[in-house]
């Protein structure tokens, strides 16, 4: 059954006809796939680590700076292992089986997935691949409202090939990929609703693979004070007044 996962999930992005459901993990119930938006995957290391700032979502063994209260599923593979399908968990020490589904991350004011993100809606999934020069394939990525039980975004390409991902940095806690394209600005996510992260791997050849939240690039912009933005308005506003009066003055000479 698990291999229809990544065939399912093609056929209904790829389809002409109303959207699908697909299945994941062993939760016993499908996923709507409606109004599903396409993740992208690069080969960009993306700004921060784990061991520094980066929360983890789903990971192996030793992670040394989760946040407090930010719950992850170790999964605690320490070698190689054909496939890797798991699910993140908020439960704060969660280790959860392969397609076990986990509990999901609140959106609540407060809550420890909005803190991670500072204000910001918009986050990317950095991916820090450990292998031995072999690449492993990221065969899909699930961005999934827990609580409608439906799929908010997907990263799933070609299901007989999947993508390559080798490992520049190697298990440093620094992530080799980037999964961008997520928002919990949406009309499909409703006040109260939980969300969950799926990640499907095969061919890992060496120890843990791991999954890392990692906020908007927007950290250093700050939006300029109302009297700084009125001010430029002004400013904006003498320039283009001044130069209707060159141009006036030009006609009248």
């Amino acid at each position: 059954m698990r291999w229809l996962y990544g065939i399912l999930a093609f056929a209904a992005l790829g389809a002409a006809t109303p959207a699908k459901a697909v299945i994941l993990g062993n939760a016993g119930f499908d996923w709507n796939i409606a109004g599903a938006s396409i993740l992208t995957l690069s080969p960009v290391v993306p700004g921060g680590n784990q061991p520094r700032n980066l929360p983890c979502i789903i990971c192996g063994a030793n992670q040394p700076q989760q946040p407090a209260n930010f719950g992850y599923n170790l999964f605690g593979n320490q070698g190689n292992a054909s496939t890797l399908p798991y699910f993140s968990t908020a439960t704060v020490g969660g280790s959860l089986a392969p397609d076990q589904l986990g509990t999901g991350y609140s959106l609540a004011a407060g809550s420890p997935f909005l803190t991670a993100l500072a204000g910001r809606t918009d986050f990317s999934i950095g991916i820090d691949v450990n292998d031995t020069n072999k690449a492993q394939v990221l065969e899909s990525f699930w961005f999934l409202n827990l609580t409608q039980h439906s799929v908010l975004a997907v990263y799933s390409p070609d299901p007989n090939d999947g993508t390559p991902i080798l490992a520049p940095n190697n298990g440093t806690g620094f992530p080799d990929w980037t999964l961008t394209g997520f928002n919990i600005q949406r009309g499909d996510i409703l006040p109260g609703d939980q969300i969950i992260f799926f990640a499907r791997i095969t061919g890992a050849n060496d120890g843990p693979d791991s999954f890392f939240l990692v906020p908007g690039p927007n950290v250093a912009e700050t939006p300029l004070p109302p009297a700084v933005a009125l001010f430029g308005s002004v400013i904006a506003g003498g320039v283009g007044l001044s130069a209707i009066r060159n141009r006036r003055r030009k006609r009248v000479a």
